[in-house]
């Protein structure tokens, strides 16, 4: 049975917990290893049926049992099948050892395996466990093969690829087709482990879910799913006031448009009111170009103040286009009581004092998010960046616990984390989002969820994934402009 919709991710350490406890319960763990090379052995047949040989290179763990119980199947099925082994496969243990024996072939040392024209490679040399750099024989082999341009449907995870961070070690298959079991892991998502393995099939061995669940942990797949129940829904009684009302900080006369873009990014996401709150310097170009987005000269720290006796004020995006220095971190030290996404100049104004910032949103409830890209991460959280231990998502999730905010890690493979050790990784964004302004469009729908009263981390979950969504029906060539105007409320169907 395949599944195609799981958003749970499970760890490697947590998948051999799991595989502990079906053994534990009285599950057959040699049929399980049965049924997962079975569905292997199915997929070779479904989707290379004219290959020539199937040449199956086997590990020294269970992930080599799999392919020797793939290699039995297909040899029986009558398909040319090659075995290549790494290590001595008598020195097998275990489910490995039992899937040896029942092979009725020869094997092969890995060494041997010459890629040919018509080749499938199955790879069940390593699974999404491997941690370790790769040892010297096989580097040279997945060269060879990546190199030869012959297919490769790996088991579970293609071998280099670290199933914790996505990251290869240090490098990987290239693999077009690849069968997982029971649930995906991180390295099946993160890149560049995403691009690494082709198209992921899920596989369910028969591992009972409570099993499954008991060890998933807080790491998921971003998806309506998993937050669509706290967005805004729409009334008869609504009105623009119980919307809620945000404001985006702009810049100085000739830096305008990254706030405008999230000031209609943050209305058409269905926030009742949007306010360009801008300095004296730049009013007359913001109400120039704005017509729903009203403008509200905001100077300086008095000004804020007098502005922020009004309540309804609940959502603020800062950073876009903003600038740079004192008045960034004096404004957002302000805002501690509110609802505010710091951005972009936000972010990069406290890079010599983060602690200022992490104490002022310290407390109970996370009224932050934070959007670093690569660089504004590195500046804010040097030393968690600088960490060769962590993956992206510890990253994100262990910034998010120091800043008492969720953050939004962009990249193509964008990590949401909050900080309760939740986090989601985003992988329906196109490329093309990659444009000038994007960031600026996304602070916005954050910013407008946000005014709306979605929890911080959900709003930055959905308001990634509804930027992402956008972009793909926009289409390729899109500008901010375009995606800022194609905005929408998210709808269920």
């Amino acid at each position: 049975m395949m599944q195609t919709s799981f958003h749970h991710l499970i760890s490697p350490s947590s998948m051999a917990l799991v595989d502990h406890d079906a053994a534990d319960s009285g599950i057959d763990s040699y049929g399980l290893m049965r049924k997962a090379g079975s569905a292997v052995a199915a997929a070779a047949l479904r989707l290379f049926p004219k290959a020539l040989r199937v040449a199956i290179l086997c590990g020294p763990g269970n992930n080599g049992g799999d392919g020797y119980v793939a290699a039995e199947a297909l040899r029986a099925s009558g398909v040319s099948v090659q075995v290549f082994c790494l290590g001595e496969p008598k020195e097998l243990k275990g489910d490995a050892a039992l899937a040896y024996a029942d092979y009725q072939g020869k094997a092969e040392p890995l060494a041997l395996y010459d890629p040919q024209e018509g080749d499938l490679v199955v790879d069940a040399l390593f699974g999404a466990g491997l941690a370790r750099d790769l040892p010297s024989p096989v580097l040279v082999l997945i060269e060879r093969v990546n190199q030869a341009g012959v297919p490769v449907l790996a088991v579970d995870l293609p071998s280099g690829v670290d199933g914790r961070t996505g990251q290869p070690l240090p490098v990987a298959f290239q693999a077009v087709h690849t069968v997982t079991f029971m649930a995906r892991k991180p390295g099946h998502v993160l890149l560049p482990g995403r691009s690494l393995c082709g198209a992921v099939e899920i596989y369910d061995i028969g591992i009972p879910r409570r099993i499954v669940d008991r060890h998933q942990g807080e790491v998921t797949v971003n998806h309506p799913d998993l937050w669509a129940h706290l967005l805004p829904k729409i009334s008869g009684a609504s009105h623009k006031f119980t919307r809620g009302h945000l404001t985006v900080f702009s810049g100085r006369t000739s830096a305008t448009g990254a706030a405008r873009l999230s000031a209609m990014a943050g209305l058409k996401a269905g926030a009742g009111l949007v306010t360009l709150a801008s300095p004296a310097c730049a009013v007359l170009v913001n109400a120039a170009q704005t017509t729903a987005v009203m403008v509200k000269t905001v100077d300086d720290l008095d000004d804020l103040e007098d502005y922020l006796t009004d309540q309804r004020m609940s959502a603020f995006v800062l950073g876009p286009g903003f600038g740079i220095g004192e008045k960034a971190r004096a404004f957002t030290l302000s805002l501690v009581k509110r609802r505010l996404v710091l951005d972009a100049d936000g972010i990069s104004s406290f890079r010599d004092q983060p602690d200022e910032l992490f104490n002022a949103f310290s407390g109970n409830e996370a009224r932050l998010v934070l959007t670093p890209h690569e660089g504004e991460f590195a500046r804010l959280f040097a030393d968690i960046a600088g960490d060769k231990m962590l993956g992206k998502v510890e990253k994100a999730q262990a910034a998010a616990r120091k800043a008492n905010a969720a953050v939004v890690y962009k990249g193509a493979d964008t990590v949401i984390a909050a900080p309760d050790g939740r986090a989601m990784i985003n992988e329906n964004a196109p490329p093309w989002l990659a444009t000038a302004g994007s960031g600026d469009v996304l602070a916005g729908i954050i910013g407008g969820l946000l005014a709306q009263g979605v929890p911080a981390f959900e709003a930055a979950a959905a308001g990634v994934w509804l930027h992402a969504e956008t972009g793909a029906k926009v289409g390729e060539g899109l500008t901010a402009e375009d995606l800022a105007a194609a905005v929408r409320p998210f709808r269920q169907g």
